[in-house]
C-alpha cells in the first residue's frame, strides 16, 4: 500500500476500491492503538460514531477489530454528526474520536475523520504516525491478555441534543417559526428533526428516511432545489438544509432563496460584533470568500482573516488567535464557542436565534451584503507547471493591479489532478469572466509553447 491514504479531512475513497477496503481500516485501528499507545496509555479508549452508509458497519467492525487486536478499547455511539464525535470526544474524555463517513460524498464512498483527545482533528503530524505505520510491515498486534473490547455508549445521543439545544439560552422566539428540514439522510436525520421539532412552532423534515443508499442522494446541502420549493409551498419561515454527516449547513430563507455560508458567516459575525462577543473583532474564512463579504465586514469594523481552502485551516487559524468564528462559502460554519469543528446543527440554532431576534424575514437579517461577481474555471495542464512560465506570472500581476481594490484573483492548483483553479471577483460588470478566461488562455498558450 504506498498511495497517501489521509488526505485534508480524513481518509475517503470509493468503498472496495483502491485502499479503501476492510483490511486496510483494520489495519488504520492497529496504527491508532499504537501511536496512543506510544504517548502515554497503555489501554487507550477511542469513541465511534458513522453516519447512514451501508457500508457504516463494516468499516466501524474492520475499525473495531484493528484497535482491540492493538490493545485498545472501543466504545461505538452509532449515527451522530460528525461534530457529535468531537464534542463527546473531549467532554468524556476518550483518547481519540473516529467519525466513518464520507461527508458530501455520494453513498458508494466512505471513509474516516479523526479527533484527537482535545475534540479538534488530528494534527498533520499525528496523521504522519498513523499513516508510516499503516504503511509499514510492523506487527502491531498485542498477546491475547492484553487485547481490548468493544462497548456501546448508550448516553451520547441524548447528550448532544440537550448541548445543541442549550447554545440557544432564550428559545421562546424559536416557537414562532415554522421550518421545513432537509437532512440529506444523513448523520443529522434523527437529531437535527428531533431538536427542530422541540424548539420551533413547526417542522417539515425530509432527508429523515435513510436506507444506506441514499443519504446526499438528490438531497441536502449539495442539492437545496426541493427545500426551496418545500419553503415556498408550505409558506415557511425558513429552510435548513444540512449534508450527510451534518458538518455543513446551507439556509433557504423565506422567498426560496439559497443563502450560502458567506451569508452565514456574515450575519453570525455581524451579530456577535454588536453584542460584543467576536474575539477579536475578526472572522476567518477562506481565499474562496467572496470579496462583498470582506467589504461588508470592512464597513462595520470587522477583520476578515483569509486562510487555504479547507475548514482545517480556518481552525487551525481560529485557534492560533482565539477567534471564534470561521467557515467556509460552501457551509463549514465554525463556532469555537460551542465546538470544535463544522456543525451544521449548532450553526442552524444560531441562525434562526439570530432571525426571531430582529423580528424581521430570513431574506432580510441574512442577505449581509451584495455578492461581488464571481467566476471560477477549471484549466487541465501538463508536465509543465504554466504558473511559474514568466508570461502568466507578467499576466496575473497586470491584471492585479488593474483589479486593484475592486476586484482578486485567486488561482490554485488542485491536489488530486492535474487541473489549475482560476478564480476572479470583480464590481465591474463582466470584467471577473474575462480575467478568467485571459489567465486561461495564457495558460494554454504556455503549455502550447513550453
Amino acid at each position: 500500500m504506498s498511495e497517501r491514504l489521509f488526505g485534508t479531512d480524513g481518509i475517503r475513497g470509493k468503498v472496495n476500491q483502491g485502499a479503501i477496503r476492510p483490511q486496510m481500516f483494520v489495519r488504520f485501528g492497529e496504527a491508532l492503538a499504537s501511536v496512543l499507545s506510544s504517548n502515554g496509555r497503555a489501554k487507550p479508549t477511542v469513541l465511534i460514531g458513522r453516519d447512514t452508509r451501508q457500508s457504516g458497519l463494516m468499516i466501524e467492525s474492520a475499525i473495531c477489530a484493528g484497535l482491540v487486536n492493538a490493545g485498545a478499547n472501543a466504545e461505538l455511539v452509532g449515527v451522530l454528526p460528525t461534530p457529535a464525535i468531537g464534542f463527546l470526544t473531549k467532554e468524556k474524555g476518550f483518547d481519540a474520536g473516529l467519525m466513518i463517513t464520507a461527508s458530501h460524498n455520494p453513498p458508494t464512498d466512505n471513509g474516516v475523520k479523526v479527533f484527537g483527545a482535545d475534540g479538534f482533528k488530528l494534527s498533520g503530524e499525528t496523521q504522519d504516525q498513523i499513516e508510516a505505520l499503516i504503511q509499514s510491515d510492523l506487527d502491531l498486534s498485542v498477546v491475547y491478555s492484553e487485547m481490548g473490547g468493544i462497548t456501546p455508549l448508550q448516553t451520547g445521543y441524548r447528550e448532544y441534543l440537550e448541548f445543541a439545544g442549550k447554545t440557544v439560552a432564550d428559545q421562546s422566539g424559536l416557537k414562532t417559526l415554522k421550518i421545513c428540514l432537509d437532512a440529506a439522510n444523513g448523520a443529522g436525520y434523527r437529531i437535527a428533526h428531533q431538536l427542530f421539532f422541540e424548539c420551533c412552532a413547526e417542522v417539515v423534515s425530509s432527508g429523515i428516511t435513510p436506507d444506506g443508499h441514499n443519504i446526499n442522494v438528490g438531497c441536502g446541502a449539495l442539492h437545496p432545489e426541493k427545500l426551496q420549493a418545500a419553503v415556498l409551498e408550505q409558506k415557511a419561515d425558513i429552510g435548513i438544509a444540512l449534508d450527510g454527516d451534518a458538518d455543513r449547513l446551507i439556509v433557504v430563507d423565506d422567498k426560496g432563496n439559497v443563502v450560502d455560508g458567506d451569508q452565514l458567516m456574515g450575519a453570525l459575525a455581524l451579530d456577535r460584533k454588536a453584542s460584543g462577543t467576536l474575539s477579536g473583532d475578526t472572522l476567518v474564512a477562506t481565499i474562496m470568500s467572496n470579496l462583498g463579504l470582506e467589504m461588508r465586514l470592512r464597513d462595520e469594523g470587522v477583520a476578515l482573516e483569509r486562510t487555504k481552502v479547507g475548514d482545517r485551516y480556518v481552525v487551525e487559524r481560529m485557534r492560533e488567535s482565539g477567534f471564534n468564528v470561521g467557515g467556509e462559502q460552501s457551509g463549514h460554519i465554525i463556532l469555537t464557542d460551542y465546538v470544535t469543528t463544522g456543525d451544521a446543527v449548532i450553526s442552524a440554532m444560531q441562525i434562526l436565534d439570530i432571525v426571531t431576534r430582529s423580528g424581521l424575514p430570513a431574506s432580510e437579517v441574512l442577505s449581509v451584503f451584495e455578492p461581488v461577481p464571481q467566476v471560477l474555471k477549471n484549466v487541465e495542464y501538463g508536465a509543465t507547471d504554466p504558473l511559474e512560465t514568466q508570461g502568466v506570472k507578467s499576466l496575473i500581476a497586470e491584471l492585479t493591479e488593474k483589479l486593484g481594490d475592486d476586484g482578486r484573483i485567486v488561482i490554485r492548483k488542485s491536489g488530486t489532478e492535474p487541473v489549475i483553479r482560476v478564480m476572479a471577483e470583480a464590481k465591474q460588470d463582466k470584467m471577473a469572466e474575462q480575467v478568467v478566461d485571459d489567465i486561461i488562455n495564457e495558460i494554454l498558450a504556455c503549455g502550447e509553447t513550453g
